[in-house]
């Protein structure tokens, strides 16, 4: 009887998608909303109907949705894409997204809101649509045009920065208050967690994925690539962090992969159906009644967006180099809320730290500036046009004149810019093998708690020294790595920082002096972090200096057998940043 009204009650949530994303595509609007509006005719509040009978149900099947879509926006993301943004994406996001956090929660306290909710709201007028904006562009031929290209990289700033604030906004929620120290805390863990997933998955989900697609159909790509995607949620929600955050994670190592092509024909058909489940399901959480008593604040909110998106995003892409032509159909392109907004939305209500009301007022500012969107991104280009005639000729000459000046300074060149990037690389090294060491004490400690080699070893202090010991062992090649790049570092630093005519005859001697000092602070920097972070599993003090020079030796008796370990699985990494994904044929 239950398996027969889950299907009455699936049958029904998709019959009515339907028809209403029919409806919609006819009339150009965006399916999304259509699926919104399907949520709400089927919802418990609109009809005297009784559409649908189990509502948990459904609502299961929308967080599946959730980490299908999520996993979608992960595949798009792209790493590469990430590094070729540049500091245009990231001064516009950052301004965007701080600036609309403050505004949310200065208008939610403005209403009399919580503060709770007031910070929830700020942070879901924060991060603009990837789907909405993408699939806009596409309808409209601009998705080749030099600000969509802009669009796309602050897009994937604010998705790595929404991830960022979704972690800030559990630990203020689980806490209730937000000091400092736990604000850094959050992002110092989150950090770590980001660094260690990145790198490690990097070296291993392409190329399984890889290996998979080439001895494998379709259907068995399938299930393999989603089995991935629901093991390093469940990794995620076991450190602490949403499954939402795992998603998009395992997305965009997997969009690593050589098959990335391949891998997003074969999942969007189960996205977008379990996704439609998600945004269904959405609509089925707004009382119309609600969206009437608040009515005032979703239309306040709804300029709120579009005129803040419009300012700080054009600011931002200004700043960064950018004419003013193209920095107004950035900022008009990027003028709504979308699907990371619902997420941070049943953020909250999981966390139960937000009112009922505050979602369907989230939603439906989020289905007014969708449905704006395509508008605005049609009367950006006009609209530039007609300022840049009105605009008084001085401050034409002086914005033209800004964007000269900062295309200049950027443009790369000369012996100095190439010292300060090889100083940047070398500094990127150390931190990442510095966090990586780190990572694999946390990891054992972790183990340590969970009873760990608790069936062999009884006494505590052994297990210790032993669970110490392995983190020592697995950790070398890292070690070693970050000692050696902070030697080269030492080694340019004392060269830029200690000229020819300031050390006089001990030049050489500073200079050498210098070059030691910093893979020796880089050394006690990573000792104090371990003894720290990993202080569960610290042994007692005399085994700890035995196992200190035990693990000296070791690294003196295999250093060129540890540079070279560390040296393959960098180039691993490199190799797939840095190789193109080639098309491939569906088997």
């Amino acid at each position: 009887m239950h398996a027969l009204q889950f299907i009455q009650d699936l049958a029904t949530v998709m019959l009515v998608a339907g028809l209403t994303t029919v409806i919609f595509q006819r009339l150009r609007q965006p399916v999304v909303l259509g699926y919104i509006i399907a949520g709400v005719v089927i919802g418990p509040y609109t009809l005297p109907v009784i559409f649908i009978h189990d509502e948990n149900t459904i609502r299961t099947l929308a967080e599946l949705g959730m980490i299908l879509l999520m996993f979608a926006l992960g595949l798009e993301f792209s790493l590469r894409k990430l590094r070729k943004v540049g500091a245009t994406a990231l001064i516009a996001a950052a301004a965007e997204i701080a600036l609309m956090v403050w505004l949310g929660y200065e208008i939610g306290r403005l209403f009399g809101w919580r503060a709770m909710d007031s910070l929830f709201l700020g942070a879901m007028l924060s991060i603009s649509s990837t789907t909405i904006i993408m699939k806009a562009l596409e309808e409209q031929n601009f998705k080749r045009e030099r600000f969509a290209q802009l669009m796309f990289g602050i897009l994937i700033i604010e998705d790595v920065l929404a991830v960022v604030l979704m972690a800030i906004l559990s630990g203020i929620a689980n806490t209730g208050d937000l000091e400092p120290g736990q604000a850094f805390g959050a992002i110092g863990k989150l950090t770590l967690f980001l660094v260690v997933s990145l790198v490690v998955g990097l070296l291993l989900v392409p190329r399984v994925v890889d290996y998979i697609a080439r001895v494998s159909r379709n259907d068995v790509l399938l299930v393999a690539v989603l089995g991935i995607c629901f093991g390093f949620c469940l990794l995620a929600s076991e450190m602490g962090y949403s499954v939402a955050l795992g998603a998009f994670m395992v997305g965009a190592l997997v969009a690593e992969s050589r098959s990335v092509a391949r891998i997003e024909r074969i999942v969007m058909p189960v996205r977008d159906m379990f996704s439609a489940l998600f945004f269904v399901a959405i609509g089925m959480l707004i009382d119309p009644a609600l969206l009437l008593k608040y009515a005032l604040p979703i239309g306040v909110l709804t300029v709120v967006v579009v005129l803040g998106k419009v300012i700080t995003c054009s600011f931002g892409a200004f700043v960064g180099g950018n004419g003013g032509r193209t920095s107004l159909r950035v900022g008009m392109g990027l003028a709504q809320i979308g699907e990371f907004s619902f997420v941070i939305a049943s953020l909250g209500l999981t966390l139960k730290v937000t009112s009922d009301f505050l979602y369907p007022v989230a939603v439906a500012v989020s289905a007014l500036t969708t449905f704006l969107t395509p508008y605005l991104i049609r009367v950006a280009e006009p609209l530039a046009g007609v300022l840049a005639r009105t605009a008084p000729r001085r401050v034409m000459t002086v914005m033209s004149t800004y964007t000269g000046w900062v295309n200049a300074v950027g443009s790369p060149g000369g012996q100095r810019a190439m010292v300060m990037k090889m100083v940047r690389r070398l500094v990127w090294h150390v931190v990442i093998n510095t966090l990586l060491v780190v990572s694999v004490f946390i990891a054992m400690a972790f183990f340590y708690r969970r009873g760990f080699l608790g069936e062999w070893l009884a006494d505590p202090d052994t297990r210790r020294s032993v669970m110490w010991s392995l983190a020592a062992l697995v950790s070398l090649p890292m070690i070693v790595a970050a000692y050696r790049k902070a030697e080269a570092l030492g080694m340019l630093l004392a060269e830029l920082g200690v000229p020819q005519h300031v050390g006089g005859s001990r030049n050489v001697a500073v200079r050498a002096t210098l070059a030691r000092l910093v893979p020796l602070a880089v050394m006690l920097a990573q000792g104090v972090l371990v003894a720290v972070l990993a202080s569960t599993i610290l042994p007692p003090r005399e085994v700890a200096l035995v196992i200190v020079v035990i693990v000296a030796l070791l690294t003196w008796l295999f250093w060129r057998l540890l540079v070279q370990v560390h040296a393959r699985l960098q180039a691993a990494i490199r190799d797939t940043l840095e190789k193109p994904p080639p098309p491939t044929d569906d088997h």
